[in-house]
């Protein structure tokens, strides 16, 4: 039997995000947030092409990505609630990191592998921030898939797109344990 760490994979078995809405200030400092982001920097990446990259959103940068959603649900005629909803993502935030995936042409790794990289960073970051005893939740919503709204808020080039955007500060309080899967209902064992 290998040695297990019981630690890690107590905290995997018992690891909730926190509701973003219930994140406040104090954030990581900068020290504090580059640990954090060199253990997510540490994910699984076919070909070491670094397909991602990180933005790093403070307090002045969440205050005009928020102004940036509000024109942008304007220009596009989304519905208001939609655009309260993710203004308020930025608004109220003490902290955002967003992952960039970056894809890059390769002979050799796929386009989807690169995707999967990048997902894989956002939970990296996710779980490292939550492991560091901050309070952190994975969003995306339609800020993050609007070609528009990422070129001219997050400055994101051609062959970029936002995989997640990662809050960060301190929860005010813990939510409730949630249902989790049922690992026999969604398994499949083969032996031949």
């Amino acid at each position: 039997m290998p040695d297990a760490n019981h630690a890690v994979l107590d905290f995997l078995h018992t690891r909730r995000s926190r509701p973003a809405k219930l994140l406040q200030e104090p954030a990581p400092d900068r020290d504090a947030l580059k640990l954090i982001l060199t253990a997510a920097a540490r994910t699984p990446d076919h070909g070491k092409l670094e397909p991602w990259r990180f933005i790093v959103l403070e307090r002045a940068a969440l205050k005009r990505l928020a102004l940036a959603v509000d024109h942008c649900g304007a220009q596009t005629g989304r519905a208001a609630e939609d655009v309260e909803k993710a203004r308020k993502q930025f608004s109220d935030s003490p902290l955002c990191v967003a992952i960039v995936e970056v894809q890059k042409p390769s002979e050799k790794i796929p386009a989807i592998e690169q995707t999967y990289s990048a997902g894989a960073v956002c939970l990296a970051l996710l779980n490292a921030a939550l492991a560091s005893g901050w309070g952190a939740n994975w969003l995306s919503g339609w800020p993050a898939h609007d070609n528009g709204f990422c070129g001219n808020a997050l400055s994101l080039a051609e062959n970029e797109r936002v995989a997640g955007f990662i809050h960060i500060g301190t929860a005010s309080a813990l939510p409730p344990e949630r249902p989790r899967p049922d690992i026999d209902a969604i398994t499949t064992w083969l032996d031949t």
